[in-house]
């Protein structure tokens, strides 16, 4: 799906120069469910907006679907970006202003997709999440833990190519959580390929594959034993907490 070779991302900021990202070397295949580990500041978040195409790196190569990014103008990243990238955020980034139904149906409007259309697949994605009674809510009526199902039938809406979640459980209790990885363990079982930024090591066992970050460097690549195509099976709507 994806291939990033000698990736590099440096600032520079009062003649001072920063390497975030120094020759990352990175294969993401169909299916495969990612987890980014590594201490504050070692590049993960970098590297997920470099993926995600909201940060252009200094050099390198990046390949997303066959085609190459780097050169890409801002509008072409931004149809590429829209058409097949999906984002789950630790802060959820719901606008305020929206109901629930709004906030998912948002992303398929910016694409075109017809009002039938965009009708079925939020009330699908809703559903998916367990939140479809929610729909008329606003986000500051809800829990935290909502809020983030509201955000993930955001995000899959679409049916993006690729996930990425940034600590898309950093701001929930432990319970809330888990249900949140068990959601995103059976997105990946339905074939969803995912990339996420954890400081949590539970929670990066749900994925199928570690990368260990350091310094701006990949230290660490390692399968742990589930393939993308031996996923979890789907959770039950049943097993969702409305906490």
């Amino acid at each position: 799906m994806l291939h990033l070779r000698k990736l590099t991302k440096k600032y520079i900021a009062s003649d001072v120069e920063t390497t975030a990202l120094d020759n990352i070397d990175m294969t993401i295949e169909k299916g495969d469910f990612v987890a980014v580990m590594g201490p504050s500041g070692c590049g993960k978040s970098t590297l997920l907006n470099a993926v995600g195409m909201l940060d252009r790196p200094s050099s390198g190569q990046y390949q997303f679907l066959g085609q190459e990014v780097m050169g890409l103008s801002e509008a072409k990243l931004a149809d590429l970006r829209k058409s097949n990238i999906g984002f789950i955020f630790q802060s959820f980034n719901l606008i305020d202003e929206l109901s629930v139904w709004d906030n998912v149906e948002l992303p398929l409007i910016y694409q075109g997709v017809s009002a039938a259309d965009r009708k079925q697949r939020v009330q699908q994605a809703l559903d998916r999440m367990a939140i479809g009674h929610r729909k008329e809510h606003m986000p500051q009526q809800l829990s935290g833990g909502q809020q983030q199902r509201v955000a993930i039938a955001r995000a899959v809406v679409t049916r993006p190519n690729l996930l990425l979640a940034d600590e898309p459980t950093g701001n929930l209790d432990s319970k809330n959580g888990e249900e949140v990885m068990n959601l995103l363990r059976s997105l990946n079982a339905e074939g969803a390929t995912i990339l996420m930024v954890t400081h949590s090591r539970e929670h990066a066992h749900h994925a199928n594959r570690i990368v260990e970050m350091m310094d701006g460097r990949m230290v660490r690549d390692e399968r742990i034993g589930r393939q993308p195509e031996a996923q979890a099976a789907p959770v039950r709507q049943a097993e969702l907490s409305e906490v």
